[in-house]
């Protein structure tokens, strides 16, 4: 590659890199947020999912208006609004103030993220060139999340604060880096094309509402609830009736004939919803429990960042040999055994004892988060790769915001008092979650190892 590409590649890395560094940070420095600003176990779980919602929510129309305004355009543009929004978390004096910032840094991520994607896959000749961007780019990404953790445990160490300013430096090189090395894009034809407004505001509210019904589970009356999620699930039946009829639909509703996306979406979904819910649940045990420092926490947890260094190396020789259906199968039970090992976590348990369950985690991550982006793609025209793979990212954080909400909404439930014992017992019923997630979703999986795939990885 040239000189310049491998510039535009850094730049597309820096972008990921820092979405990765900012969740781990952020994930780490959870409970030091609760402690300064006086928050509950929900409203702290909020931080967490109003991210996640923005993401996910908007992941799809980010990904349609790279195509419609200009893939660098979107990129800078959204990637000012993630600086702005990121250093607004810092100066946060209340609960809602943070959750609105993360809300908008997660709407942000959304559009900056496919916007950067679709640079590298229209940057570089498809062939080894791509697979080779594709590769680094995606390395990138799990070593943001393992850095950060390390880096999230020093920052709030000094103070919490620091931990949404220094993405903002992080950003501002990234996007001073972006405007000069990143090709203008030429404008889009947007004869007859328009955005579908009704599409994304019909599917990002059904998932906001869905959510916060499973979250309040806990701590609101049936009735409550009920309506809730009554009304998430109304929201998605308009958002399908407006998808079969729009001229432009955000997604064409005629892509769900593909069973191997089907399965690797639902897959995906129950996948993240296990792993975010299983390490919101362990920082809280580690800290609130057991007492540990923020940075203590970090070192405790980066081994689950042993993916970073598998997934670019182990696993495209996995998937040669044996095939993407029965890799991504054995990473699913990987992440059920994880979480079955730490099931019967104690109150005195030393980290060697605990070290199993991260590492088996970071070997399932390995195996499954990329081979599970191979089969929502499979089969998949071309000019519809892009929303194959918005529709997986989605799956991905709405999975990853249900995790949560109902690790949560167990773990207050069962929690009655403040007690270690009480901690204890919330704790332990609330890694069920997790543990029910992994199976689901191993179950899902099993239905492709009845189909019959050839893959081809080059190495």
């Amino acid at each position: 590659m040239r000189v310049r590409d491998w510039g535009v590649l850094f730049v597309l890395c820096g972008a990921i890199f820092l979405e990765g560094i900012d969740v781990a940070m952020l994930n780490v420095a959870l409970p030091s947020i609760r402690s300064d600003l006086g928050m509950s176990t929900g409203e702290l779980q909020w931080v967490m999912s109003a991210y996640v919602l923005g993401y996910g929510g908007f992941m799809l129309l980010g990904g349609r208006a790279a195509d419609l305004f200009g893939r660098r355009q979107m990129f800078v543009f959204w990637l000012t609004v993630f600086l702005l929004f990121s250093g607004l978390g810092g100066f946060a004096t209340d609960g809602w103030m943070l959750i609105v910032a993360r809300f908008v840094s997660g709407v942000a991520a959304a559009f900056m993220t496919p916007a950067g994607l679709s640079i590298i896959t229209t940057s570089f000749e498809e062939g080894p060139q791509r697979d080779k961007a594709l590769l680094v780019y995606s390395g990138t990404a799990a070593g943001g999340f393992s850095i950060g953790l390390v880096v999230g445990g020093l920052l709030t160490a000094v103070d919490w604060r620091w931990v949404f300013f220094a993405p903002v430096v992080l950003s501002g090189i990234i996007l001073i880096t972006a405007l000069a090395l990143v090709p203008k894009s030429p404008r889009p034809d947007r004869t007859g094309e328009k955005v579908d407004l009704a599409g994304s505001v019909s599917i990002t509210s059904a998932i906001v509402l869905l959510v916060l019904g499973v979250e309040r589970v806990s701590h609101a009356g049936i009735g409550w609830t009920l309506g809730t999620l009554a009304a998430g699930l109304v929201l998605l039946g308009v958002f399908i009736a407006v998808e079969w009829r729009s001229s432009s639909p955000l997604v064409r509703l005629g892509i769900f004939r593909n069973a191997s996306l089907v399965r690797a979406n639902l897959a995906g979904l129950l996948f993240a919803a296990g792993f975010f819910g299983f390490q919101f649940l362990v920082v809280l045990y580690l800290q609130e429990l057991r007492g540990w420092s923020t940075l203590q926490t970090s070192f405790a947890m980066i081994v689950i960042g042993i993916d970073a260094i598998l997934s670019p190396t182990l696993t495209p020789k996995l998937v040669s040999r044996f095939g993407n259906a029965r890799v991504i199968f054995v990473g699913l039970l990987l992440a059920a055994l994880a979480y079955a090992l730490f099931l019967p976590v104690g109150a005195d348990w030393t980290y060697p004892v605990m070290f199993p369950s991260l590492l088996i985690l970071g070997l399932a991550f390995a195996l499954a988060y990329g081979p599970l982006t191979i089969a929502a793609t499979a089969g998949i025209e071309e000019e519809e790769q892009g929303l194959a793979g918005g529709l997986l990212y989605t799956s991905f954080q709405f999975g990853a915001a249900l995790g949560l909400s109902a690790a949560t909404a167990v773990n207050v439930a069962a929690t009655d008092s403040d007690a270690p014992a009480a901690l204890l017992d919330g704790y332990h019923a609330a890694l069920v979650v997790p543990l029910a997630a992994a199976l689901l979703a191993a179950l899902v999986g099993a239905f492709g190892l009845r189909s019959r795939e050839v893959v081809s990885v080059s190495l």
